[in-house]
């Protein structure tokens, strides 16, 4: 049976109202949203990541963290990819070639984990390139994101980058159950070989992607101002103090690592139901997402950073009866309470996470927004980096092992309890006065924002800035302290 022309274009219509958010169904926005989605589809790789650093290599939950941390290095300078993207085209195109670059790369470093990774080290540096991949991808598509939305109306504002991030969200979705079937019925190297086919997909739809040739040379000039401005904006109070803030916030030592040897090991959690824990989180990230927007984006940043935080750290606290046992006792299996406490403290994560983009995005002054932005994101995620390299210390110090987790509770505590130090530091964050008084986060900002929240949740609960195909599974053991997407 043959659909009739009126026919197509009521199901385009019907397409672009409830899918595209109002966009058309052009070959360009599919092969942005594919890029979107294929960022979420790397979560595939996830746990497989985490069993073979346990299992196959053997290594210990500091040595996890330590690496694990390391392999985070590229979310870290993302405002060097979008200097380099900028000013340094290839064949006169700045965006399709690095697209193209950035989806081979992270073919090959799947493959090589699928293949020739042995050791500690070419591990780290095989994910770190995957890494980079994604980091770089992110940024050339965010570019071409805002590119797009320049386009939009006033009443249509956000809404390419809100499709965006839902097809990152979906994509994440969709692998999140997989990621733990998979690796229940196959090996790790098996579930890094089906990785490396996603990708693929990015450097083929880079092809697809509309862009005229850059014909004029890069005006330095101008670079340079921008970079002159970056200077001043940090030399403000009102930037620095709570930018400073959030780095001290998100730097406190994290029990991750520690937290799933124990699920693994001790409890005997398996493959697959982990898969199930990623599921309901990430479903739980989006309603956290969804109880802001409607009922606490006018908090002011003082009050819900520090009732959060208080809240966060006390729910945190949880853990221990898992860590004792003690839930046996209470007639709730080892299972039923991982998954309820980690779906209440998800939810928790994501509210506290969402006021750090908000605050993020008001800092910025007009001219570098962009810029400023990613360069705050760096701030974070550098946070993350510290909040990885204190946990291993921790780890070490305490004796913790793959079988040694006579010093796990305490650590709990020391995590949670942590988290409260940057508390007396609320005066740094503006207040409500001057927090109403700034405009709304330009939209050049969301799509930054939209990446960011790839894996979003708290720190300690989906650490939102690294890439989630590097972090384990969310553990209670995570502190769900706001924190974590492009």
């Amino acid at each position: 049976m043959i659909v009739s022309t009126p026919g197509l274009a009521r199901i385009k219509a019907s397409l672009s109202k409830r899918v595209l958010f109002g966009h058309e169904p052009s070959t360009e926005l599919i092969a942005i949203l594919l890029v979107y989605l294929v960022q979420g589809v790397l979560g595939l790789a996830r746990l497989a990541v985490s069993f073979f650093l346990k299992d196959d290599l053997g290594l210990s939950p500091a040595e996890v963290s330590a690496l694990v941390g390391v392999a985070a290095l590229p979310w870290m300078v993302k405002p060097l990819f979008g200097f380099i993207s900028d000013g340094l085209p290839i064949l006169g195109y700045r965006r399709r070639p690095y697209l193209i670059l950035s989806g081979a790369l992270g073919t090959l470093s799947w493959v090589a984990m699928a293949t020739v990774v042995d050791s500690a080290w070419a591990a780290v540096l095989a994910i770190a390139l995957s890494s980079l991949s994604v980091a770089f991808s992110d940024v050339i598509v965010d570019s071409i994101v805002v590119e797009r939305a320049r386009a939009e109306s006033l009443g249509d504002a956000g809404s390419l980058q809100s499709l965006c991030w839902g097809t990152t969200a979906l994509g994440g979705l969709l692998t999140a159950y997989f990621s733990g079937w998979l690796l229940q019925h196959f090996t790790t190297r098996t579930v890094f070989a089906v990785t490396a086919i996603f990708p693929l997909i990015v450097s083929l739809v880079a092809w697809l992607i509309t862009e005229s040739r850059v014909i004029e040379r890069t005006n330095w000039s101008v670079v340079g101002q921008q970079l002159q401005q970056l200077r001043q904006a940090f030399s403000q109070r009102a930037i620095w103090m709570p930018t400073a803030f959030l780095f001290l916030w998100q730097a406190t030592p994290t029990a991750e690592s520690a937290f799933f040897f124990f699920t693994t090991n001790e409890l005997g959690f398996e493959p697959e139901f982990l898969g199930r824990v990623r599921l309901v989180t990430s479903l739980a990230s989006l309603v956290g997402v969804w109880l802001f927007h409607r009922f606490l984006k006018t908090v002011p940043f003082r009050v819900i950073f520090g009732w959060s935080t208080v809240i966060s750290a006390v729910l945190g606290m949880s853990t221990l009866l898992l860590v004792t046992h003690a839930n046996r006792s209470l007639g709730i299996s080892d299972q039923w309470f991982s998954l309820g406490d980690n779906l209440v403290l998800t939810v928790m994560g994501q509210i506290a996470f969402m006021p750090v983009l908000v605050l993020a995005a008001r800092l910025c002054p007009p001219g570098i927004e962009a810029t400023l932005f990613a360069l705050l994101m760096s701030v974070v995620n550098l946070a993350g980096l510290v909040s990885y390299e204190s946990g291993a210390v921790l780890m070490n110090w305490f004796g913790i092992t793959d079988t040694n987790f006579t010093n796990l509770a305490l650590l709990i505590v020391i995590t949670n309890l942590t988290t409260l130090l940057p508390l007396p530091l609320l005066g740094w964050l503006p207040s409500a006065e001057s927090a109403s008084s700034e405009a709304e986060p330009s939209a050049a900002l969301q799509p930054s924002i939209a990446v960011e929240l790839d894996s979003s949740a708290s720190k300690h609960l989906a650490q939102p800035f690294l890439p989630d195909i590097v972090t384990e599974f969310v553990s209670q053991s995570r502190q769900p302290k706001p924190v974590r997407e492009d």
